[in-house]
């Protein structure tokens, strides 16, 4: 049995992107500058002056927004979370997801078509600057045709590496801060090299996407598509073809025979669709509501004399002439919930104090032992100053227990939406009766609105080992002598404020 060469074609094509021999189909919609357009150019504009922005506005002395993953500090509209605020982020991200899941049961897939920074940047920058340099619609498909960097294309190819470096940098300013960014730039790269290649890679990502991946994004990477069939119900928003208006359809205008479509084949609203699809065929995965096909349709229906909205915002169940129900189960359903986790999350970080302390336990040894039976535990404790203002604590024990606490640095400075982590050192006296276990508690204070004690267990040895062990057994049993004990000491006291916190 021979075996034909070259590539296999599928039967139809799998994807709006790829012809029937699996290469590149790549999209060149004609733009349709109807109503719907220029409602989203204008938003569009909004949306990019937004995100350029955001990164300089304060709130009471903070960024707007400012997602710090190195120290894993998350600034949003002003309040900052931490990693141990995890139940203020589950409820955060729960209700992110069912705004999401309430937004595409009303309104469909809208924010792709009019919000999403991939639509956007895409329609109405990139695009437009590649049809002003090739020529337009005709000009760029002729542009296709040619091999090599072309004079035209490699012009392209840089305007749109200066767009990705500025977008790149905007980006980043929403994880290190337009001040940190400032530094980026002005600084050679040679004095931050990490944060240069962070900078380099994002900007090369970027270009890749707009320049050579472009709708394979919505198609390809994004998932909201492929879980549309999920989120939407048939009385959800949707830009649709009217079948039962535009079937049977019919080539032209002139000597259509009777009982033909509003349809004449003109084929304009695959000609301007992004992603290449033709909507008439129906809801499609690849559909993202930018509403190009319905500009394109409303013009041809307006030159033949035809009622516009043969392509529209309609709903499934309307184009199977059955009534649009506002209310139904889960559009009752998500508001309940999401004013649920919502209330619980403005409930939950209005109760929240604007200073968390935590007591740790410092690595190695959990005591030493020193010469003169004395036992010394090295502890850390984590400030965290949520407030708008600096603050100094003051670091000391409720219940002393016979116990004496040295704190190097008391109080001690934390500024605000800072973190500080200081150590302590809790020495026990020689022969003090107690366990190897000591309960005890310490109280932080900033001596004004601020006051808490948080429980701790200080180790010892077992009081039957220090009577049957004598000063040489204890010196042995120690990590190190008295004077080894105080260089390690002095060596974790260096962790606190005057090192440097956490």
């Amino acid at each position: 049995m021979s075996v034909q060469p070259g590539p296999m074609e599928a039967p139809e094509r799998v994807l709006s992107t790829l012809n029937l021999d699996g290469t590149r189909r790549w999209i060149r919609p004609k733009p349709e500058r109807g109503a719907f357009w220029r409602r989203r150019r204008i938003t569009a504009c909004v949306l990019t002056l937004v995100f350029i922005l955001i990164p300089y506005i304060q709130v009471a002395g903070r960024p707007l927004v400012l997602l710090d993953l190195p120290r894993r500090e998350f600034t949003i509209f002003g309040a900052t979370f931490l990693p141990t605020d995890m139940l203020l982020f589950a409820l955060l991200f729960l209700s992110a997801v069912i705004a999401v899941f309430l937004f595409s049961a009303l309104m469909g897939r809208v924010w792709c078509g009019w919000a999403c920074p991939q639509t956007v940047y895409m329609e109405f920058l990139f695009r437009p600057i590649e049809r002003w340099l090739e020529g337009g619609y005709r000009g760029s498909q002729l542009m296709d045709q040619k091999r090599g960097l072309h004079p035209r294309r490699l012009l392209k190819y840089l305007i749109y590496l200066v767009l990705a470096a500025a977008l790149a940098h905007i980006f980043l300013a929403y994880f290190v801060g337009v001040k940190e960014l400032a530094k980026w730039v002005t600084r050679s790269p040679i004095e931050h090299p990490t944060s240069f290649f962070v900078m380099l890679g994002t900007t090369a990502l970027i270009f890749f996407d707009f320049a050579y991946f472009r709708e394979q994004t919505c198609l390809v990477a994004c998932p909201y598509g492929r879980i549309q069939s999920v989120l939407l119900d048939r009385q959800s928003l949707i830009v649709g073809y009217d079948p039962n208006r535009g079937e049977p359809r019919g080539k032209g205008i002139r000597d259509r025979a009777p009982g033909m479509g509003d349809c004449i084949e003109c084929r304009r609203c695959v000609m301007t669709c992004p992603t290449g699809i033709d909507i008439r065929e129906g809801l499609q995965m690849e559909c993202i509501h930018c509403t190009q096909c319905m500009d394109a349709c409303d013009a041809v229906m307006t030159k033949i004399g035809k009622p516009v909205g043969l392509i529209r915002y309609t709903s499934r169940a309307e184009l199977e002439h059955r009534p649009r129900r506002m209310l139904r189960p889960r559009v009752l359903m998500y508001p309940a919930v999401l004013a649920a986790t919502l209330g619980l999350f403005g409930f939950t970080l209005a109760t929240r104090s604007d200073t968390e302390v935590t007591v740790l336990r410092a690595g190695g040894q959990p005591y030493v032992r020193e010469g003169d039976g004395t036992v010394v535990n090295q502890i850390l404790v984590k400030i965290t100053n949520r407030g708008a203002r600096d603050r100094s604590y003051h670091i000391g024990l409720a219940s002393e227990a016979g116990l004496t606490l040295v704190v190097p640095q008391n109080p001690v400075p934390v500024p605000a939406g800072e973190v500080r982590t200081t150590t302590v050192f809790a020495v026990i006296p020689a022969h003090n009766g107690h366990g190897r276990e000591i309960p005890v508690r310490f109280l932080v204070t900033d001596g004004d609105h601020f006051s808490t004690q948080v429980p701790y267990r200080v180790l010892a040895p077992e009081h039957e080992e220090e009577e049957h062990h004598g000063p040489d057994d204890a010196r042995k049993s120690a990590p190190g002598d008295s004077h080894d004990s105080g260089h390690d000491a002095g060596r974790g006291a260096g962790h606190g404020p005057s090192g440097g916190g956490h």
